[in-house]
């Protein structure tokens, strides 16, 4: 097989690895009422079956990155698809809610074994002054999944039950496995061939397990309950005892180079805020549409259908930005837009004309698909040598507190109840706006023009 075509092989890999979780995640909120009937579940429990998936996957994303890095990319992709397959396949014969929370926990262990490999795996297939074109469309193939995600679950659901929205996962995980065992890509030089900072890894999981967790229940107990005080205090301890045993670790497990790497720290940042802002405002404006102005959830849909197409139509624009203007300009350009958007949606009213809606979130999702290609891009070009599985760790680590944090806020600011589009979004705004300050911290011209000529 060609090189171009084992690039192409490459990036199809990786574009499946990402869809499938990215279509799970959307495809499982259909899904969610008709397993609760189904198994005569509280709503507490059937909010474990994501709670307790993304309670996982944040904890072992960074730690995944490191094995990648140290046993290969190829073959963590390989065992975590096959992983997620499987567990998809245990809790679609699972007989009560206990069995399929516990096999959602395995499901987002497999889950984070697999992304940070499909982004290094990009790394290792094509050449810098390519790689923004790869990373565009990938960026476009997740876009496409979360706007599918809902209709596909609509229609499993609607035909053939809850359990079909898992067994769909099994043939999809054994086809990309088929397709894994046929890439080959590049060996680079690993960093070192130590073994795994294990104290360090069950800090750090452990402090990123506690915050999701804390995160993801202020929608029910609020910022100032006391278990969530509590718990984000005791993340606080965590991360302080991890930086020292960091500091004095030979191999601690975010290494030097990346943690003192401008342009990593930076983009990590800049996702995290902004993903944080889109969430939040899709989730305050979905139960604003359903609940306040009585819509059906397909018309819902319909209402921010433009985030998803200027998603998929940004994501090519956004890759040729990023190689006129370099990285900087275009993050702080992606940025402005989601606070622009997330501003005007924030002045709607009751019979605000629906094109104005429409427009506001167009206008988001093109600026999110300019921060996601230009600070993927920038993680994944500038990783140091033999550290892309661990980067790409913290970019998926920041991608998925990010969007915990920005409903934390939605629904956590004002309280549950939504009569407005104003409560929470200007919180919202502000936060994201935070995003332009890191967003300046990128490097002026593109990294990867830059790796191309110094070789």
């Amino acid at each position: 097989m060609t090189t171009s075509a084992q690039r192409r092989l490459a990036l199809l890999v990786s574009a499946a690895g990402a869809v499938i979780v990215a279509l799970d995640g959307t495809v499982l909120l259909l899904a969610q009422p008709s397993l609760q009937r189904d198994l005569g579940a509280s709503i507490a429990q059937i909010q474990w079956t994501s709670t307790g998936y993304l309670v996982a996957v944040a904890a072992l994303l960074v730690i995944a990155g490191r094995l990648g890095d140290r046993y290969g990319h190829p073959r963590l992709l390989l065992v975590g698809v096959l992983g997620f397959g499987a567990a998809s396949a245990g809790i679609a014969l699972a007989p009560n809610v206990g069995w399929v929370t516990a096999l959602r926990v395995v499901q987002g262990g497999f889950g984070a074994l697999l992304q940070p490999a499909t982004l290094a795996l990009l790394r290792q297939a094509y050449p810098p002054e390519r790689l923004g074109t790869a990373i565009a469309i990938r960026t476009s193939a997740i876009a496409v999944a979360a706007g599918s995600g809902p209709i596909l679950g609509g229609l499993l659901v609607g035909h053939l039950g809850w359990r079909a929205v898992f067994w769909v996962n099994v043939p999809v995980a054994f086809v990309i496995a088929a397709f894994v065992l046929a890439v080959r890509t590049p060996v680079p030089a690993r960093a070192d061939s130590s073994r795994l900072n294990l104290n360090g890894a069950g800090l750090l999981a452990l402090a990123l397990a506690v915050l999701v967790h804390a995160l993801a229940a202020v929608p029910e107990r609020g910022w100032t309950a006391a278990p969530t005080l509590f718990e984000l205090l005791a993340v606080a301890g965590i991360l302080a005892v991890l930086a020292r045993h960091e500091g004095r670790a030979t191999h601690p497990i975010v290494p030097p180079a990346v943690a003192r790497s401008a342009p990593v720290t930076a983009s990590m940042a800049v996702l995290l805020v902004t993903s944080a802002g889109l969430f939040g405002s899709l989730f305050r404006a979905t139960f604003y549409l359903q609940d306040t102005l009585r819509l059906d959830p397909l018309t819902c849909g319909l209402r921010v259908l433009p985030l998803t197409v200027l998603m998929v139509l940004g994501s090519p624009a956004a890759s040729a930005a990023l190689r006129r203007y370099g990285a900087r300009h275009t993050a702080i350009a992606g940025t402005a837009l989601v606070v622009v958007g997330i501003a005007v949606l924030s002045r709607l009213e009751a019979d605000s004309p629906w094109i104005v809606m429409g427009t506001a979130f167009g206008v988001i999702g093109a600026g999110y698909a300019a921060v996601m290609v230009t600070a993927t891009g920038t993680v994944v070009g500038d990783a140091p040598p033999g550290y892309a599985g661990v980067v790409g760790g913290l970019k998926q680590t920041a991608m998925n507190i990010g969007p915990t944090l920005g409903i934390a806020v939605a629904a956590g600011t004002t309280g549950s109840a939504v009569s407005t589009m104003s409560s929470a979004l200007p919180v919202l705004a502000a936060l994201t706006a935070l995003g332009l300050l890191p967003a300046a911290r990128l490097p002026h011209r593109n990294l990867t023009r830059k790796s191309a000529l110094t070789g």
